[in-house]
């Protein structure tokens, strides 16, 4: 089985590498460009990760999680934030949320690879 990983991402150029680094680590990307449209997205494609990015419109990626976290079934699905701002981590301890983590840009191949590999089997 070929996991599914759901790349929440409004800046093309990000969206077109990670599809790149994604399938060169022999999963299968799933490309949308904002969270509304996303959110309907995980609903049909039951992802096995989701990369997300925060700073985005017409909704962030925070509200994205909180719909995401308020849906059942779709509570334990591993989501990891995609942001260039280091001042994350206070909110992230908020959250207290085990399927949550952070990778941060700019990304490099390998940061990719450990993170998708510590919450996928």
């Amino acid at each position: 089985m070929v996991h599914k990983i759901l790349v929440v991402e409004d800046d093309q150029p990000i969206l077109d590498l990670m599809d790149i680094l994604i399938r060169k680590l022999g999963y299968e990307p799933i490309l949308i460009a904002n969270g509304t449209e996303a959110l309907e997205r995980v609903k049909k494609e039951s992802p096995s990760l989701i990369l997300l990015d925060i700073m985005m419109t017409p909704i962030s990626g925070w509200e994205f999680l909180e719909k995401l976290r308020g849906e059942l079934g779709m509570r334990e699905i591993p989501v990891v934030l995609f942001t260039a701002s280091p001042l994350i981590g206070e909110k992230m301890e908020q959250l207290k949320d085990p399927h949550l983590s952070v990778l941060t840009k700019p990304v490099s191949f390998a940061e990719l690879k450990a993170k998708l590999a510590q919450h996928l089997p």
